[in-house]
């Protein structure tokens, strides 16, 4: 027997579940999608309808996908339930964790940064800017409106995952989604304090541009430099508005206490 007798070739319906399991691993198809009918999923893929068909109950099977009776077959919302934990919520509801957070994401930013400059395709890059452009927007409807920072910091987190999907580490974007929550809630407390207490969204618009264009330019360098100048800009201004909010808070106590010694003698 040759060895090419002995190697077993797999079945087209295995070849078909892994590529559907990497375009969810890597964001083609995310939760809650409705995929192609069968017929025009078996037409894109050029293979036979039993064999895509089987290919579907397998991701069926392991939970990835879900059939709607008369309403089609989606990615199964669940996956992106899967991928929290309850610790994580605990840890995004603990205001001491925000530094934390802010200095975990040096590292999970910077790379996504750098591997997307290194890795990044044309549709990324599109992808990307598309996203900048619609921050861009948000704010000014954020100032028209009266602000909402729920619905920013939501972009803002959709920004980052662009950025990590245009990395091309599936382990890399994998993260960031389980992370997501916390991102969101982060995102939200620091664009609370920054509003409040400091003039420097205009500074900030500006670093994020700088990060995509040294992307788009393919400089990984450049690129992660660029992130973890925005993130240490945005940690050192949080930190001086906590240092400045602590002595206006010694201050109206030391008024406090005063007054009330007046009023006592």
């Amino acid at each position: 027997m040759t060895l090419r007798q002995s190697m077993k070739q797999p079945k087209l319906s295995d070849v078909i579940t892994e590529r559907l399991e990497t375009m969810i691993l890597d964001g083609t198809l995310v939760a809650g999608e409705k995929l192609l009918p069968e017929r025009m999923l078996a037409e894109k893929f050029q293979v036979s309808r039993p064999s895509l068909r089987e290919a579907i109950q397998n991701l069926q099977a392991k939970g990835l996908i879900e059939r709607k009776q008369g309403g089609g077959t989606f990615i199964s919302q669940n996956i992106s339930s899967n991928m929290t934990d309850p610790l994580l919520d605990l840890v995004a509801n603990r205001p001491e964790t925000q530094f934390d957070l802010l200095e975990f994401r040096h590292a999970l930013e910077g790379m996504s940064a750098y591997y997307a400059a290194l890795r990044g395709q044309q549709e990324d890059y599109h992808a990307l800017q598309d996203s900048l452009d619609q921050l861009s927007a948000d704010d000014s409807n954020a100032i028209a409106s009266g602000d909402d920072k729920e619905a920013e910091a939501k972009a803002l987190a959709e920004f980052y995952l662009t950025m990590a999907k245009a990395s091309h580490n599936m382990v890399l974007l994998h993260v960031m989604r389980t992370m997501k929550t916390m991102l969101i809630e982060n995102i939200k407390r620091n664009l609370e304090m920054l509003r409040d207490g400091a003039d420097v969204e205009q500074e900030i618009r500006q670093q994020r541009k700088a990060i995509v264009n040294a992307i788009v330019s393919g400089d990984p360098l450049a690129a992660r430099n660029a992130s973890n100048e925005h993130l240490a800009f945005v940690e050192k201004t949080l930190l001086d508005i906590n240092k400045r909010d602590v002595k206006v808070q010694r201050a109206l106590r030391r008024i406090e206490i005063k007054e009330n010694t007046e009023i006592a003698s």
